[in-house]
């Protein structure tokens, strides 16, 4: 992302840069039949609801929807587009309490919002910044959201390195 007065990058941000109630928002991205046909083919998961247009029409949706877990993977995807978090982010904690509030088709134009809800600082030099996503359709429709925790480097720490066990305390 940039600046668009300045068209300059935006600042890596860091742990200590995170303000509560802060808000990201990214632009729009279509889901293609093509996503819905990869990550049938990735997950492993071919339910005629996901892939056969004849037999989604008559569920009450009436057409094809996105798997679930596909708009997880969305939201995760377009969040690594906010450039300013790639220099200090070290690894996503969580994802909890996710709910799916209404389908999502093929066509619909999908953004994301993230608002920073909390931040803690930790024994070493990091830091967990806890993030509500919600995935949002064309028309404001929250169609999934949730919470997840990112493990943010500190500014004056450098590049720390973090056990496994440090990932969960």
């Amino acid at each position: 992302m940039s600046d668009p007065a300045t068209k300059q990058p935006a600042p890596d941000l860091y742990f200590e840069d995170i303000e509560v109630g802060a808000r990201f928002d990214v632009p729009g991205r279509a889901l293609t039949e093509a996503d819905l046909e990869q990550f049938a083919n990735i997950s492993g998961d071919h339910h005629p609801i996901h892939t056969d247009e004849e037999y989604a029409r008559t569920t009450i949706f009436g057409r094809r929807i996105a798997h679930g877990p596909l708009g997880v993977a969305l939201a995760i995807g377009m969040f690594a587009k906010l450039r300013e978090f790639h220099k200090a982010t070290i690894a996503m904690t969580d994802i909890r309490e996710w709910n799916f509030r209404a389908p999502v088709f093929i066509g619909d134009l999908l953004s994301l919002e993230v608002t920073i809800v909390a931040k803690r600082r930790r024994r070493d030099a990091s830091g967990i910044v806890e993030r509500r996503i919600r995935l949002l359709k064309q028309d404001g429709t929250v169609a999934q959201e949730g919470l997840s925790g990112l493990l943010m480097a500190c500014r004056t720490a450098g590049d720390a390195q973090v056990s496994d066990a440090e990932l969960r305390s």
